[in-house]
């Protein structure tokens, strides 16, 4: 059964003039929290209640439980459904992709035309579907109310499941390499000018801005008095070597808590709506780096992964680089991505999002690690150094 997408102007709820009312009062490049009284709880069970009567019309809501969700605006429900037959599934996650579809850097650089004509996700998702990526089913879309009924894929991440099990931990990060593959072997063959992602380019001048954000909210944290003007010109040669890079199609956040294991050891493949082109290392780094996977990540398992893509890259025909200049784009990446975070998360505790400051520490240190293996960024890796002492 395919889809089913309500395009009807009764879709547009109290709860979406609410957010339009909302979007058009707020300046182009602001924070949008979420506002929780946006829609009340009968106006979502109505809308639920609809979505699943439209995909399995003998089901029902049994309950609905509100999950956890990231730094977006996005925000996504657990429904338990009950039916008399075997045909729905036992549950679903209903989202609400919230007020704005473009991230703050596709904002500020213009990388995106708009309006754009449907949600990235929706857009991203059916190219992703033809190439055979694991991501969930789409049960019911009402892009007009920019709400999806989709698959549940379960409760087990990727990082969690690798902490909870270390003998797995080899294989189920080889499992999610593999499907990563699919984006940047497949995917780049097949580039389809329909799909959004391609006409976004993770370039030198996208790097520099992230860099920026760095200096502005997270350098001071990590490196209190550190000479900004002496540190600027080595992350501006950091980005213009990033953008010298090749690019494939690629994830941007393919992280162990945006990939989650169902039994027999699949990986499914979330959040994916901010696709584009980047250097191949940019998704790894993210895999193997992020945040606090070092604790399931040891250099010497690092590298055993590192030398794995490579070489399946390889055979599946891709155009790649010698192991030694993907080392260094990796290298580079990890630089990148640690600083980068480093200064995402000042920026969200400084806008109420709290929890991120935790992770830090631990981008610091993937930032140390790599710097250390060479001399090309001495004032940036003795400021970042200085306070390990």
């Amino acid at each position: 059964m395919t889809c089913q997408y309500d395009l009807s102007e009764t879709a547009l709820t109290l709860r979406d003039r609410t957010y339009r009312r909302y979007v058009a009062a707020q300046p182009p490049d602001s924070y949008n929290p979420r506002v929780a009284e946006v829609s009340g709880s009968a106006q979502l069970h109505d809308w639920i209640a609809h979505a699943i009567d439209k995909r399995w019309p003998a089901a029902q809501i049994e309950r609905i439980e509100q999950l956890r969700g990231d730094a977006s605006a996005r925000r996504y429900w657990r429904v338990f459904i009950a039916s008399h037959d075997n045909l729905p599934p036992t549950s679903a996650i209903t989202v609400d992709l919230g007020p704005d579809d473009l991230p703050r850097y596709a904002k500020a650089l213009n990388l995106i035309a708009q309006p754009l004509p449907e949600p990235p996700y929706l857009n991203v998702h059916r190219f992703l579907s033809s190439l055979g990526v694991a991501v969930p089913e789409i049960y019911f879309a009402a892009p007009a109310a920019r709400m999806l009924l989709v698959e549940d894929v379960g409760t087990v991440a990727l990082f969690d499941a690798a902490r909870g099990n270390p003998t797995t931990t080899v294989e189920l990060y080889r499992l999610a390499l593999d499907e990563l593959m699919l984006f940047h072997v497949d995917g780049t063959r097949r580039g389809d000018s329909r799909c959004i992602a391609f006409g976004v380019v993770y370039d030198e001048r996208l790097f520099a801005w992230e860099m920026e954000e760095f200096l502005d909210y997270g350098l001071a944290l990590v490196a209190p008095g550190a000479d900004v003007v002496a540190i600027r010109p080595e992350l501006t040669d950091l980005a213009a070597r990033l953008g010298w890079l090749p690019r494939v199609f690629s994830h941007r956040d393919f992280h162990g808590q945006n990939l989650f294991v169902q039994e027999g050891k699949r990986i499914r493949v979330l959040d994916f709506q901010d696709a584009l082109m980047a250097p191949p290392a940019q998704d790894i780094a993210v895999l193997l780096t992020t945040r606090d996977t070092a604790r399931v990540i040891a250099p010497e398992l690092e590298s055993e992964l590192l030398s794995y893509y490579w070489q399946r890259s390889k055979q599946r025909g891709a155009e790649t680089t010698g192991f030694t200049e993907f080392l260094e784009s990796y290298r580079l990446c990890v630089i990148q991505h640690a600083l980068k975070a480093i200064g995402r998360f000042a920026w969200l505790e400084r806008a109420g999002k709290q929890g991120y400051a935790e992770y830090i520490p631990h981008c610091l240190e993937q930032a140390r690690r790599m710097l250390v293996r060479a001399a090309d960024f001495p004032r940036l890796s003795a400021a970042l150094a200085a306070q390990s002492q």
